[in-house]
């Protein structure tokens, strides 16, 4: 179950601080940008000290931060001294050439000021609109490790390049639980193996929702709380598995603050990229594979593709677990032999990975459980599934799409075992992955939970099914799940 979520009881969320828009340097930034232009409204005796001191701290830190890679976020602050440079330091320069001190009358010098503020306040605007993402501290008693492995199926050509000798690769990461490492241990990149990784990714998703690259220079700079090959944990035992298959253009990091939350709690997450559908995907010999699957505007011809790309996708899933089955039984090397319980495997997505899961479920009886992140479900419902099932969905508004609610209703109505739709309050479809820990907090594009609050209540929701459904906790769904919002049962029909 879930522990510390304020106001999970009556299914609220309270915002958790994560931590300061600006570091400490940029913060120096903005307080000599700033003391610059008060400088000029202060009596003439101190006017001279805070110009020289706020001029030598705007330029050292300046200097610092050109040097380490100044954000965009803090140009228009050096805007804004610039533009107030010249009003404080003319006086001073007058004054040592011995010609009279001039000061502009304050009705003309206080549009000027006006105007710097408002460069200057801009800066720490933009930074909290778009920041260096900090990840929740997950809540479990294990420390976290990943690792990234590529893998490649002999059996399956790929379909969406004409050589016929090239065969499907997909790219997986592994989060798992961790002994603990040292506090001065260097947490994993997010987006990637290493920082030109994750520009690489970020640039690609920026391209692909039409935002320019500049607007999330600041997701490559994130660091996970995740260990890069940490040893697994030597007592927990064997740890139930969860897939995970990211959203249309998404990619394996997507969700990892969801991902990394429940690998503390003792389960194995393994994220895919789906080269060819994923924004960028870097390979293991340094190509880096783009996105092509786009919309044709048809919406006939749409769903006919998302239907062919949902059957690539949940074919990679059945491929990945045939792999870690392999890992597990020691016929490839890696640290997590032993250590993954396949017998208990669940099969997750967001959006597009959501429908895939479904797919993954209906053609392959290996895995236990589903849990679909507001996806809507592509492709054919037959046959029905067979496994318990939990979709998380947004609110359900008169802009969504008046074929998701009754697609979804009939696929989770025609399962075997019971299945659970819970509508999140406040939920955006961005709510479901972690988006809200940089994007700015626009309800209608990340949801009205917060930045922190957003992954918290989707990982402790699937928390709470996968604990029911793999591991045999005790209680009642139905009971536990309302806490996180509204809840629709499915059961099973056995009349017939």
């Amino acid at each position: 179950m879930w522990q510390g979520v304020p106001g999970a009881e009556d299914g609220r969320v309270t915002e958790i601080i994560a931590g300061p828009s600006v570091s400490p340097l940029e913060l120096l930034l903005l307080l000599g940008a700033v003391a610059l232009v008060v400088a000029r409204w202060l009596p003439p005796t101190a006017r001279p000290r805070v110009t020289i001191a706020a001029g030598a701290v705007l330029v050292l830190s300046a200097i610092v931060l050109g040097v380490a890679g100044i954000r965009w976020q803090m140009l228009p602050v050096l805007a804004g001294a610039a533009l107030a440079s010249p009003f404080a330091l003319a006086p001073l320069l007058r004054r040592r050439t011995g010609r009279p001190a001039w000061r502009a009358r304050w009705w003309l010098a206080l549009p000027g000021s006006v105007a710097c503020v408002g460069l200057i306040a801009t800066g720490p605007v933009a930074a909290w609109a778009f920041p260096v993402p900090v990840f929740p501290e997950p809540s479990g008693d294990f420390a976290v490790g990943t690792r990234v492995v590529q893998w490649t199926d002999p059996r399956r050509p790929e379909t969406f390049t004409a050589d016929p000798d090239d065969r499907r690769t997909v790219v997986v990461q592994l989060w798992y639980p961790a002994q603990r490492s040292p506090a001065g241990a260097q947490r994993a990149q997010y987006l990637g193996r290493t920082e030109q990784e994750a520009r690489t990714v970020s640039e690609a998703l920026a391209r692909g929702v039409g935002l320019p690259g500049f607007l999330v220079d600041g997701v490559p700079r994130a660091r996970t709380h995740a260990v890069v090959d940490a040893p697994v944990d030597s007592e927990g035992g064997r740890f139930p598995v969860v897939l995970f298959s990211p959203g249309s253009g998404g990619v394996r990091t997507q969700n990892t603050a969801w991902a990394e939350e429940l690998a503390s709690h003792g389960y194995v997450v393994a994220a895919l990229d789906h080269p060819y559908d994923s924004a960028a995907v870097v390979l293991a010999d340094g190509r880096t594979v783009t996105s092509e699957t786009t919309s044709t505007g048809d919406p006939d011809q749409d769903d006919k593709l998302a239907a062919d790309w949902t059957a690539v996708r949940a074919a990679d899933l059945g491929f990945v677990l045939t792999q870690l089955e392999g890992l597990d039984r020691g016929e490839t090397a890696g640290p997590l032999s032993g250590r993954l319980d396949t017998g208990r495997v669940a099969v997750a997505g967001h959006s597009m990975g959501g429908a895939a899961a479904l797919q993954a479920a209906r053609q392959d009886r290996r895995f236990d459980a589903v849990i679909d992140l507001d996806g809507y479900p592509h492709g054919p419902t037959s046959p029905s599934l067979d496994q318990p099932t939990l979709a998380l969905t947004q609110a359900i508004t008169p802009a969504t799409d008046p074929r998701y609610l009754p697609r979804l209703t009939e696929a989770l109505a025609a399962d075997t075992a019971t299945s659970y739709r819970l509508t999140i309050p406040g939920a955006a479809h961005l709510t479901f992955m972690d988006g809200p820990l940089y994007l700015p907090p626009v309800p209608s594009i990340v949801g009205s939970l917060g930045r922190t609050g957003s992954p918290r209540v989707v990982a402790a929701a699937t928390l709470a099914f996968l604990d029911s459904v793999l591991r045999g906790v005790p209680g009642d769904l139905a009971g536990v799940l309302p806490a996180y919002g509204t809840l629709s049962v499915h059961r099973p029909d056995h009349s017939g």
